[in-house]
């Protein structure tokens, strides 16, 4: 029987943000009384400003994300290419932020989520088609009523990792009064050297945010700015083929399986394999847990095609579980 190599991710450590920055900005915030900023340094000064930063320790660390994503297939080999020179260099992973474009339902998200557990780093996921200003990302200026931190300076202030997956969903439909553009924090942080200073509004203090790994999703780059898709490598995700989805659906299957104690078998039937190719990535999840649940109320501990419920030509489809 063939072995596997473990492959054991390794940890370095980076100063994100100057501790003695902090005291300096807590006697300011202390003498303007800003309790929620004050909270925020003291609570900066208790984490202190040392991060984990992963660094890989394999060149086919990436190799599994074929088979679990297998319409993503140009992304994972261009991002081995980065992977071999931070094994080969014992350093961080950092690779140019990517732009994956396509439907809804391609798994893009899901790529993201299982590249971060690949290279075994944090993973953040905003949702950019609520974000309505700038702040979001980037905070609000603590002399505003409720003002309070961007998601990218929580990020790393309260995360474990300097260089966690940052995901940015929907990045196309980023909106909101054209005066607070919410894509602006974008053109320092997606820039290594600016990054490296980052100053979120609300903190005030310099913030090492050059380690983030960025992926964002969109349907379409036309509603995209052009400085910002210059600062990205941009790659047409397709819908999987046939059996490329059979694929999928069978590996989500096992995940669910391997997840609970219900008594289904590891693998699934081809039938139910065949009949799950037939929905986008997205769809298959919520697909099979209503199986699960149908097949169990039906007395069996086996799928079958009916448990999925899945439209067929002439009949209505079902609202709901």
């Amino acid at each position: 029987m063939a072995s596997t190599t473990p492959h054991i991710p390794l940890a370095d450590l980076r100063t994100i943000y100057d501790v003695e920055a902090v005291d300096q900005a807590l006697e300011v915030a202390s003498g303007h009384r800003n309790e929620a900023l004050t909270s925020l340094y003291e609570k900066m000064k208790k984490l202190g400003g040392v991060r984990y930063v992963i660094k890989p320790s394999a060149v086919d660390s990436l190799d599994p994300l074929y088979a679990q994503c297998p319409n993503f297939a140009e992304v994972v080999d261009d991002l081995k290419k980065y992977l071999a020179l931070a094994v080969s260099g014992n350093e961080p992973m950092h690779f140019t932020p990517i732009l994956l474009l396509g439907e809804p339902g391609v798994g893009k998200t899901h790529f993201a989520k299982a590249l971060a557990r690949q290279l075994a780093t944090g993973y953040e996921f905003i949702s950019m088609s609520s974000l309505t200003a700038g702040w979001i990302l980037s905070g609000a200026s603590s002399q505003w009523n409720n003002a309070k931190p961007g998601k990218v300076a929580q990020a790393l202030i309260e995360g474990e990792y300097a260089n966690p997956v940052v995901v940015l969903d929907e990045v196309d439909k980023a909106g909101g009064d054209h005066r607070y553009d919410p894509l602006g924090a974008l053109y320092g942080l997606l820039e290594p050297e600016t990054a490296r200073h980052f100053k979120d509004e609300f903190v005030e203090v310099d913030i090492d945010a050059s380690h983030i790994l960025w992926i964002s999703t969109a349907n379409e780059a036309r509603h995209l700015p052009e400085p910002i898709l210059s600062r990205m490598l941009v790659y047409e995700i397709p819908r999987p083929d046939q059996e490329a989805a059979r694929h999928i659906a069978a590996q989500l299957y096992r995940e669910i399986v391997a997840a609970h104690d219900w008594g289904f078998p590891e693998a699934a039937d081809d039938d139910v394999l065949d009949a799950m190719a037939s929905l986008p990535p997205r769809e298959m999840r919520k697909r099979l847990m209503a199986a699960f649940g149908n097949a169990k109320l039906a007395g069996r501990d086996v799928l079958c095609v009916d448990d999925l419920a899945i439209a067929r030509p002439g009949r209505t489809r079902r609202i709901g579980f």
